[in-house]
């Protein structure tokens, strides 16, 4: 009879480790939105002090693992105690303009330009920053496995979150607030019935299918208005997986 594996909760052994060989600033590094149909990628980029005596770490976990009323708690309590917190946004035009490969990279590099301390190594989910000449190191379900990448998915996630509700009222009708730009039924729908809003992704396979089909359909020609209050947040100083 096989035994069950024990739940896996993110830890800092990578970090420990890694502290061991002489590295001071670790960043635990993660993205949300690669997989959405509409709206940003958005990265984060979080270093956490050493020890890190902090209770709450054990509540940690990826974000896709916890309710939206636990990441806020835990997104309010990372901004304030961990060494360092940085966050990149890159938008649907860039999205299509690049690819989201290179586009998750790029929001990735943002947030690593925004940390008021320069980290000395980079714990990421899944991927490496090849133009990045900080030592890295992409480790395979990571958010799930190291605590700093783990909260980073976390800020990331709660930052695109609240963007895509506040695009929820500047485009009313897709039901962002719900989806967050993902391709549920109910997103479907509208699409079919609206047109892609400036925020979509038009090459997108889904969208894409949409305009073509409905070559005369509507196609919203405003230029997308971007949340200012969430483009303008600062860094604080104190496998959903990748799609």
């Amino acid at each position: 009879m096989k035994r069950r594996a024990l739940p896996q909760f993110p830890n800092l052994d990578e970090e420990d480790k890694l502290k061991s060989q002489g590295y001071e600033l670790i960043a635990g590094i993660d993205e949300v939105g690669r997989g959405a149909l509409a709206g940003p990628v958005v990265a984060s980029a979080v270093i956490l002090p050493h020890p890190a005596n902090l209770p709450w770490l054990g509540l940690v976990r990826d974000s896709k693992e916890l309710t939206s009323k636990k990441r806020e708690s835990l997104f309010e309590l990372i901004n304030k105690e961990a060494m360092a917190v940085g966050i990149g946004i890159v938008p649907s035009q860039v999205i299509d303009s690049v690819n989201i490969l290179k586009a998750t990279k790029l929001a990735m590099m943002q947030a690593v330009e925004k940390l008021p301390k320069q980290p000395n190594f980079l714990i990421i989910d899944r991927v490496t920053l090849s133009q990045c000449p900080i030592p890295q190191r992409g480790i395979t379900r990571g958010d799930k496995l190291c605590l700093s990448i783990a909260c980073a998915s976390i800020i990331a996630k709660v930052t695109r979150d609240r963007m895509m509700e506040e695009f929820d009222q500047i485009y009313p009708g897709y039901g962002f607030a719900q989806h967050k730009g993902y391709g549920t039924g109910e997103h479907m729908s509208c699409l079919r019935k609206l047109g892609p809003s400036p925020i979509h992704r038009l090459y997108f396979a889904p969208v894409r299918a949409i305009i073509t089909s409905q070559s005369s359909g509507p196609l919203a020609s405003a230029q997308p208005v971007p949340p200012t209050s969430l483009f303008n947040l600062t860094c604080v100083d104190t496998d959903e997986p990748i799609h």
